[in-house]
């Protein structure tokens, strides 16, 4: 990841509400959000051709399990967040190293859980 600019994130989240409330939180934090996908075909899109740095999923875009996005995104050598209002127990166990979010989550989780991707990708404490 390059240290020397703001982290681009892509956003998969079918629910525009919450994914109006994770890009402010991504511009809060000083990120730039490079794509809010809500649907899976576009998610699946800009997983494959977009250039971003994180991307924050949702588990079910639209009735639709996000895992073959994050198949995509670990061929990539991207990092991901999964989000999830569903038992933890949904993250199929490939995935059990990544962190996940339960929504409703705060501003406050919300901003570790993309440090610590940063942190962890570059080496460095880099914006966000």
């Amino acid at each position: 990841m390059n240290t020397d600019r703001s982290p681009r994130v892509l956003i998969v989240e079918d629910e525009a509400v919450i994914a109006m409330l994770i890009e402010d939180m991504v511009c809060d934090l000083g990120g730039q959000v490079v794509g809010t996908a809500t649907k899976f075909e576009q998610a699946m899109s800009l997983a494959l051709q977009a250039n971003f740095d994180l991307a924050i999923l949702d588990v079910n875009v639209d009735g639709v399990a996000i895992y073959p996005i994050a198949d995509i995104l670990g061929d990539r050598g991207t990092p991901f967040v999964f989000m999830t209002g569903y038992d933890f127990s949904v993250i199929p166990e490939r995935y059990q190293h990544n962190r996940v979010l339960s929504k409703p989550f705060t501003h406050q989780t919300f901003s570790d859980a993309l440090r610590n991707i940063v942190v962890n990708s570059s080496g460095s404490s880099a914006a966000c």
